[in-house]
């Protein structure tokens, strides 16, 4: 697989993609995954193998890899020594033959030859046995080894180290990482000393569905629609540190998309479902101008609702006690508010 970079909230962010059949038969890309996930719970992954728990085990282990590696080169070094004996004896016949005999000396030299070609060959293998096998840790070693433990999570962290340091640190510790898309993703990382761990993740979502609103804002919004505008709902939003899909802070515009587009009833809606009236309505019930009516409401004499940020209101439906127009009565005056008759007919047919 390849590896793409694009930036996403100023970072650069891995896209891992395996198009094999694309380059070579011009079909279509065979997976695509996003990268960041994955990344960040490897790099966990990692960080948690490196712990002095596991690095004990691990020096334990290469201690005893180490002993038996020894008891190998012995008896290499055992097999170089034998052929170089061969050799020698091959070299010391040839060297003690008549010369006049040509056919005895002929034999005896391609004894030798062979001898020595056997004795190249022994060499060459225990140096380079001896190359590939691993020195034995002493203690300084030792000591740098577990201290990868404090130090690795501490440098894997620091804000000064780059992310091609964190893989050139990655790269020393893990072989390689199989990735497979289905319902899920499965990785399979396999480290350096054999071991294999396998992870699985969900499906990073996508860049538009990674800017949604999340639901418990919509659910909050929804609450909060009761009794507030979208501008008061927005600064309740921003006072509850609750942010929106794009990580910023709300306003009145942004609560009125999200309101329209997860289909939440307006707050007129919700108001007059809950009986309340208009400007209209209650200036003809009280059979007086909108202008009072707006007038009462600000001086308190009827109960107002705001229902949108440009101050248009709703009004509460009038009860027993209602105003009335009383030229020269203070406002608050018990004889501006009349009671409205109580019906007595039900009353006087039921006496019949």
């Amino acid at each position: 697989m390849t590896v793409r970079y694009h930036i996403r909230e100023k970072q650069l962010k891995p896209h891992y993609v395996c198009q094999k059949d694309l380059v070579e038969h011009g079909g279509s890309i065979c997976q695509s995954i996003p990268g960041s996930g994955i990344d960040e719970c490897i790099a966990q992954l990692l960080l948690e193998a490196v712990t002095p728990v596991t690095l004990e085990v691990t020096m334990a282990v290469q201690q005893e890899l180490q002993s038996r590696l020894v008891e190998a080169d012995r008896l290499r070094k055992q097999q170089v020594e034998r052929a170089r004996y061969e050799a020698e004896l091959a070299e010391q016949r040839y060297m003690q033959v008549d010369p006049k005999n040509r056919l005895v000396a002929d034999a005896l030299e391609a004894d030798w030859n062979a001898r020595l070609r056997t004795l190249r060959e022994r060499e060459e293998e225990y140096e380079e046995k001896s190359r590939s096998d691993r020195a034995l840790v002493d203690e300084k070693t030792r000591s740098e080894i577990l201290a990868l433990a404090t130090d690795l999570p501490r440098l894997w962290r620091n804000a000064k180290t780059s992310d091609r340091q964190r893989k050139q640190m990655v790269r020393l510790l893990i072989e390689d990482v199989t990735l497979l898309r289905g319902e899920q993703i499965t990785a399979h990382i396999r480290f350096k000393g054999g071991s294999i761990r396998s992870l699985t993740l969900p499906i990073p979502p996508t860049s538009w569905q990674a800017r949604l609103t999340p639901p418990e804002v919509i659910a909050e919004i929804d609450r909060l629609l009761d009794d507030y505008t979208d501008a008061q709902i927005a600064d309740q939003l921003n006072q509850g540190r609750l942010r929106s899909g794009t990580g910023g802070h709300f306003t009145r515009r942004i609560v009125g998309q999200i309101r329209y587009r997860s289909g939440l009833k307006n707050r007129y809606d919700r108001l007059r479902k809950r009986g309340m009236v208009t400007l209209k309505e209650i200036a003809r019930e009280l059979d007086i101008k909108p202008c009072t009516v707006r007038e009462w409401g600000k001086k308190g004499l009827l109960t107002v609702h705001v229902y949108n940020d440009n101050n248009a209101c709703l009004y509460e439906p009038l009860g027993d006690r209602r105003p009335r127009k009383k030229p020269g009565i203070p406002l608050y005056d018990p004889r501006r508010f009349s009671k409205v008759p109580h019906d007595r007919t039900n009353e006087v047919q039921n006496e019949t």
